[in-house]
Parts: structure tokens; C-alpha cells; sequence
């Protein structure tokens, strides 16, 4: 059960990242019915723009979460959604606060992403999904900085650094 219910008025009143009109839900229901690659595209090209976010993705990420936990997903996309939106969230001034009737949501689902994140990674070895596991529990522990640099930090640029 989502835990912003799918009828609830709110979800017509969420902004994007591109700052229009944007109800996620669809997607997320979508996703929660496995149908990965139309809900992970679409989430991904509507709730960021360009470091932006705004309400549509603060309301995705508590169901981003419990649809992980539900689906037992060991998706990057999940982790790293999630991750990228904090990053945003907490390095971007342009974008607003996560609104108050959605703040014990949010940080619960903070709790319980990085849970899950430590259940998977120990089996966990696409680069992608390491490096989101390792951003989420970086921002889960307050570290922005480490969250930061390790979502950022595709594996050309990991090697480009080895290299030098």
C-alpha cells in the first residue's frame, strides 16, 4: 500500500524538476508492478533537471523505498534515484524544502533505504549499483560530501583517477 494513497489529491499538486505539474504516480505504480525500464525513465526525466527537484520528487522517494523493500530490488536505479535527489536536495538552494506534511516519510524512508542498501551489498558487484549502495549510505550517515562524490563518480572518471 502506498503510503501516500494513489487516489490522494496531493500527487495532482507536485511540481518536477523542470518546476511544472507532475504526478509521479503512475510511474510508481508502475514500477511496483515491474515494469522497470518505462518507470525508471520516466521518474528519472521528470522528478531531476539539471540538479533541479522539487515536491514530485520529494513524495517518490518514501515510495521508491518501500517499493524497493516490497520488490527486494538490488536496482542502481532505485539506489541511485533516491541518492541523486538528496544530492540535489541538499546542494542546490534553488530547490524548496521537502514539505512538512511529507518530512516523517521521507526520513523514515532515509532509515530504511540505507537498511536495505547494507542487506545488498554484500552479494552486490555491478559498479553501478555499488556506487549508488556506497551514496546512499553516505547521505544516510550525513556525510554530503562522500554522497555527493560517490554518486557523481561514474566508473570512467573511478579510473581516470586511478590512473593519475
Amino acid at each position: 500500500m502506498s503510503l501516500l494513497a494513489w487516489t490522494d489529491e496531493r500527487w495532482y499538486t507536485l511540481r518536477s524538476g523542470y518546476r511544472d505539474l507532475y504526478n509521479p504516480s503512475e510511474a510508481l505504480q508502475a514500477l511496483e508492478q515491474g515494469d522497470f525500464t518505462l518507470a525508471w525513465e520516466e521518474l528519472w526525466d521528470n522528478l531531476l533537471y539539471k540538479r533541479d527537484v522539487d515536491t514530485a520528487a520529494y513524495a517518490s522517494v518514501p515510495e521508491i523505498v518501500r517499493i524497493a523493500w516490497q520488490l527486494k530490488l538490488n536496482d542502481w536505479n532505485a539506489f541511485a534515484l533516491v541518492a541523486t535527489i538528496e544530492e540535489a536536495r541538499l546542494n542546490n538552494d534553488r530547490n524548496p524544502p521537502v514539505p512538512d506534511w511529507l518530512m516523517d516519510d521521507y526520513e523514515r524512508a532515509w532509515i530504511d533505504m540505507a537498511t536495505l542498501a547494507l542487506q545488498i551489498y554484500p552479494k552486490a558487484e555491478d559498479p553501478a549499483l555499488v556506487t549508488s549502495l556506497l551514496s546512499v549510505l553516505a547521505f544516510a550517515k550525513g556525510k554530503t560530501s562522500i554522497g555527493t562524490f560517490a554518486i557523481n563518480l561514474t566508473e570512467d572518471a573511478q579510473n581516470d583517477l586511478l590512473e593519475s
